[in-house]
């Protein structure tokens, strides 16, 4: 799946190369695109709930942040997605698009004044419109976005203010956040080396105190530029500790709201067990060769956990044999990524798929059940293809710093990147279905194709 023009001895195509040869091949490609220029840079995306269905196309709620220069604030937006159902657009209005535009598929709803930069945005699974916001702080900010008041973004207005505030964390956390599929539980880790776990269920009594009079109802709009002030308080359930760097990423495990992993700068992958203790259940020393920047815990296998590195690589570890000889034993190392690898997340749809995004500007998906099948199509045209790598991704100019699946809409991904300087704005987020003729089952395709053919030679 190389370029054609990256061959032994030839320079790999530029950027500017890539973006073209990608764009002419996008109505092949895809069966939906929508290319949205951004005004200021996100560092987050992430699908909120679906809330209107209609023949031809869905309305859903999307998350993303706007990190400005500071001459406005900066802010949490949540804007209506309009969502095109599958075999619907045409191949010419999905290539009918300017990269310097704004998609009108793509419109905002609903701006918070965010108290610092939103660098990591989390929905809770039991109540889509309850998400959780790291900025610089050591704090996790929690916002009602549906009750929160929409607010004008202008130099000195005040911030808006949290509905919950989760206090635990001795210095700033600034990426590392999950939410637990099965309970209302928020997992956090910063620069303090630290994994933090909060119930938002414990914040009742805090409302309790709060409707006697001692703490200022949340959702108001009254603010200021330190955020720990405003806003009721709960306090972490637990403090893990076991990291010798920065924590980078959490995640729980689908299926028990007490255990959990975490990734982090010192090349570790601890998995935890709130039930045991506040220290390591396991930890695998050298996961990879270099700091770990994400993970993800299969939903649908959970002896499956994905990590992503500045070592370029994803690997795949069973969870029933993680280590060999003191370090790492992945199942395998997914080697497809030219720069450090940002974001991983597995498919909600299919157990074996996953997809990976780095500072290569590339979004990878991946079916780790086509490795060593050398009957799949990608290794047919081309065995240099990296094992189990089926689509790639190539419509950002610059590093595509987070991605999300849609769970109501399953192979539809919305991706964002900081490539502002690229495009004439703030960065380019992108919501794209690939065609299902790349994903399906090859049988159930032929069979498709036949019975097209016999349609042809009945109407000739």
């Amino acid at each position: 799946m190389k370029d054609k023009t990256e061959k032994a001895g030839e320079q790999p195509p530029t950027v500017d190369e890539r973006y073209t040869q990608w764009k002419s091949l996008v109505p092949v490609l895809y069966d939906w695109l929508a290319n949205h220029n951004l005004l200021w840079p996100s560092l987050s995306c992430r699908w909120g709930p679906q809330f209107e269905q209609a023949t031809y196309k869905n309305r859903q709620r999307l998350y993303l942040s706007e990190q400005t220069d500071g001459s406005v604030p900066n802010t949490l937006v949540i804007a209506n997605c309009e969502v095109v159902k599958p075999r619907v657009a045409a191949a010419q209005h999905i290539s009918q698009f300017n990269e310097e535009a704004r998609s009108p598929f793509v419109k905002k709803f609903k701006t918070i004044i965010h108290p610092g930069e939103v660098n990591r945005i989390r929905e809770l699974p039991q109540d889509s419109k309850i998400v959780a916001t790291h900025t610089d702080s050591p704090d996790v900010l929690i916002w009602d976005v549906e009750s929160q008041p929409n607010r004008h973004a202008t130099l000195g207005v005040n911030n808006s203010r949290p509905d919950l505030i989760l206090t635990g964390h001795q210095d700033n956390a600034e990426f590392a956040l999950a939410m637990c599929p099965s309970e209302p539980f928020v997992l956090s880790g910063g620069k303090d080396k630290s994994v933090v776990l909060w119930s938002i269920h414990d914040h009742v009594s805090t409302l309790a105190a709060a409707d006697q009079g001692e703490t200022k109802s949340p959702g108001s709009g009254a603010g200021n530029s330190n955020p720990s002030a405003e806003g009721p308080t709960v306090q972490a359930r637990g403090i893990f500790q076991g990291h010798d760097d920065t924590v980078e990423d959490v995640q729980f495990c689908p299926s028990s709201a007490q255990e959990f992993c975490s990734v982090g700068d010192d090349s570790c992958l601890i998995i935890w067990d709130a039930r045991a203790g506040s220290s390591p259940a396991v930890k695998v020393e050298k996961a990879h060769n270099a700091d770990l920047h994400c993970v993800d815990w299969n939903p649908h296998d959970v002896n499956y956990i994905l990590t992503g590195s500045a070592d370029n690589t994803v690997r795949m570890f069973d969870r029933r044999n993680l280590t060999s000889g003191g370090v790492g034993s992945p199942v395998h190392i997914f080697e497809g990524h030219t720069a450090a690898v940002l974001c991983v997340q597995w498919s909600p749809d299919k157990s074996s798929v996953f997809g990976s995004s780095a500072e290569d500007g590339i979004l990878n998906i991946w079916d780790h059940e086509r490795i060593g099948n050398w009957e799949d199509g990608a290794s047919r045209e081309d065995p240099t293809s990296p094992p189990g790598l089926f689509f790639r991704h190539a419509g950002h100019r610059d590093k595509v710093v987070d991605f999300h699946w849609n769970v109501a809409d399953p192979w539809t991904i919305v991706s964002v990147s900081d490539d502002g300087e690229s495009t004439g704005g703030g960065g380019t987020l992108q919501i794209w279905r690939m065609i299902d003729l790349i994903y399906r089952p090859e049988d159930e395709v032929l069979d498709e194709l036949d019975k097209f053919k016999s349609h042809l030679l009945t109407c000739s």
